[in-house]
């Protein structure tokens, strides 16, 4: 006989009611003095009963319990072949609180590792696509006027040199996308260290209009500086960086932008902090692809961003970046109308 828990439980009960039977039955004989009836048979009757009862409880309880579990085991199983889990069922069919918990906790986090691991997977086979798409480019073109030139233009000087310029143009497309992929590499892994020092803001600015004012004036684009602050506008931060990050930013807004429009950068003070807006009056961003404007290599216009020239990994850059530096950028846009990247500074 198992007196596991259920068979405990059985035997407890019926125990007592193999003693309360044979107590009613001695009771029984004593009272109306049934000398036919055995001494020995109230005892007997007690233990048929407990028998009996032991059995019949036994198999109730573990018939009750082997339902709850079987539930339960019932849903594991659907987790594992990444059916939908039935919560409410179990809740519903079970008094096993604590089981009950356990089991949707823990389908809850598998859920969620499970949604997390598929979304890095798509992230993943998402970039090496992009990466591919992105170096395929110059690798055709670099092949095309390789081909050319083999064919027999490279007699002709002319042809000759064109080729080749245009050749070495798509291999330094091609070392820009490396390059700076190695950065994001780098400022992902914390591997890039940021020298702080104290400067100038303002100045900063205008050492980056003066190096973007030839791209400006090709597209007759005026750059601004608004700042509602006193000169100078002193913040501590890595001053390299900070210039990549305004080269970045004021070099899209140019390409980006309306001819004969406008690129304006504006400073406010945050307390702690200064908040710099790079903002254009070009065609804006669609609401859809605001989330993504971050994102390596995302063009929120695929034709015109990559005819305009870049890697598509600069925005990615400006935000790894920004926050390597405890700091936040965001973005506001609406179409037709310009786009404003605002990002904030510790002040010194």
């Amino acid at each position: 006989m198992r007196l596991d828990k259920p068979g405990i439980l059985a035997f407890t009960l019926a125990l007592v009611l193999g003693l309360i039977a044979a107590g009613v039955m001695s009771l029984f004989r004593a009272a109306y003095m049934v000398d036919s009836v055995p001494v020995y048979l109230p005892l007997l009757i007690g233990a048929l009963i407990f028998a009996l009862a032991y059995f019949l409880i036994r198999f109730g309880v573990e018939q009750f319990i082997y339902r709850k579990v079987k539930i339960i085991y019932k849903n594991i199983h659907e987790l594992k072949i990444g059916s939908e889990f039935e919560e409410e069922e179990l809740a519903r069919s079970t008094d096993l609180d604590l089981v009950t918990r356990e089991v949707s906790e823990w389908a809850t986090q598998n859920r969620n590792e499970i949604a997390e691991l598929r979304e890095r997977e798509s992230f993943r086979r998402e970039f090496i696509g992009n990466i591919s798409h992105e170096l395929k480019t110059p690798i055709f073109n670099i092949q095309g006027y390789l081909l050319t030139l083999l064919d027999g233009a490279i007699d002709d000087q002319e042809i000759n040199r064109r080729y080749l310029k245009r050749a070495n143009k798509s291999v330094d497309r091609m070392i820009n996308i490396i390059e700076d992929l190695e950065t994001i590499s780098a400022l992902e892994s914390d591997r890039v260290r940021i020298n702080y020092e104290i400067f100038d803001l303002v100045e900063l600015v205008e050492g980056v209009h003066e190096l973007v004012e030839d791209k400006a004036k090709k597209r007759k684009i005026k750059l601004l500086i608004n700042k509602d602050l006193d000169r100078p506008v002193k913040v501590r931060a890595d001053r390299a960086k900070i210039e990549q990050v305004l080269i970045n930013l004021v070099g899209n807004a140019i390409k980006y932008g309306n001819e004969n429009g406008r690129v304006e950068i504006r400073f406010f003070d945050m307390d702690k902090h200064i908040l710099t807006e790079v903002n254009d009056d070009g065609v804006g961003i669609p609401p859809e692809d605001l989330p993504r404007v971050f994102e390596r290599f995302y063009r929120v216009d695929k034709s015109r961003s990559r005819d305009a020239g870049g890697t598509g990994l600069g925005l990615s850059i400006v935000k790894h970046i920004i926050e390597s530096h405890k700091e936040t950028i965001n973005v506001r846009s609406s179409e037709n109308k310009g786009s404003t990247f605002s990002f904030t500074l510790k002040k010194a």
